[in-house]
């Protein structure tokens, strides 16, 4: 995974513990130092090549991570006050690429099914999700620079 480009945005390496009977994939601990608060915890199943674009929180953290399959993660900053703005962030993620992607408010963000089978992305947010604090625009709106592609993969 390359590292990121957007300000704020943080990366963080997780632990997959395996044996015989399976696996242990962490994701987030409260004693953690990017823990911010529990709002909660909820799961977004893809499948393959859909798209599931575009989302901007006002205030939620976002914290995600990919126990099963592999997305697609992609962000964009039109934040006035960044020193990123302008910038389209992309990573792919899995349990082979195993991370946690820490995403401030007011960041755009879209993700892609890039396995064929179903992917599941898991997100332990900040704050209760509420329609009322999240604004969405159509999956090709022109006003995010980024093209989504349809390789196979």
């Amino acid at each position: 995974m390359k590292s990121n480009k957007i300000f704020d945005v943080q990366i963080t390496d997780l632990n997959i513990y395996s044996d015989e009977k399976g696996s242990v994939l962490h994701m987030l601990r409260s004693d953690s130092s990017i823990f911010a608060d529990f709002g909660e915890i909820y799961f977004s199943k893809i499948y393959y090549k859909s798209i599931k674009a575009w989302k901007q929180h006002q205030e939620m953290t976002m914290n995600i991570a990919v126990p099963v399959g592999k997305i697609k993660l992609v962000l964009y900053d039109d934040r006035d006050y960044s020193e990123s703005q302008g910038q389209i962030d992309e990573f792919d993620l899995s349990d082979d690429n195993y991370k946690l992607v820490t995403i401030p408010p007011l960041i755009w963000v879209g993700f892609q099914g890039i396995e064929k089978e179903p992917s599941m992305l898991a997100n332990l947010a900040s704050i209760p999700h509420s329609p009322r604090e999240v604004k969405r625009l159509d999956t090709f709106d022109k006003r995010i620079p980024y093209k989504w592609h349809f390789p196979n993969y």
